[in-house]
C-alpha cells in the first residue's frame, strides 16, 4: 500500500549537523497524494516511546516539538514525495531511531526508519 523509506542517519557529535529524508512510494502516496498529506518526522530514543518531532502540512506550515525548536528544520517536495529534517546544533539527547509518517501516523506504514547517534 505505502512504503516509507527513510534514510540520513549517522554518527555525529554534538553541534553537528545531519539531513534526514524520506521518500514515499506506492499507491497511497500516488502523483498529487503526496502532496495532500500532513507528514513527520518522529523519533524514539533508546528505551522511550516514540514521539513527534516536526511536521508540515500540505500548505507548507510547520510545526515542532519544543525540544527540537530553532535547531531542526522540516521541509517537503512534493514533486518527489520526499520529507526532509535538517537538524543543526545536535545533542546527545537527540540519539534516536527517526521515522516519518503521516499525521496521525498509519500503523501499517512504519519503515525501517534511520538512527542518529550523536557523541558527546
Amino acid at each position: 500500500q505505502a512504503q516509507l523509506v527513510e534514510s540520513g542517519g549517522g554518527l555525529v557529535q554534538a553541534g553537528g549537523s545531519l539531513r534526514l529524508s524520506c521518500l514515499a512510494s506506492g499507491p497511497s502516496f500516488r502523483a498529487n497524494v503526496f502532496a495532500y498529506k500532513h507528514m513527520a518526522w518522529y523519533r524514539q530514543p533508546p528505551g522511550k516511546g516514540r514521539e513527534l518531532v516536526a511536521s508540515i502540512t500540505r500548505d507548507g506550515s510547520t510545526s515542532y516539538a519544543d525540544s527540537v525548536k530553532g535547531r531542526f528544520t522540516i521541509s517537503r517536495d512534493n514533486a518527489k514525495n520526499t520529507v526532509a529534517l535538517q537538524m543543526n546544533s545536535l545533542k546527545s539527547e537527540d540519539t534516536a531511531v527517526y521515522d516519518c509518517n503521516e499525521v496521525p501516523p498509519m500503523r501499517n506504514w512504519w519503515g525501517q526508519g534511520t538512527q542518529v547517534t550523536v557523541s558527546s
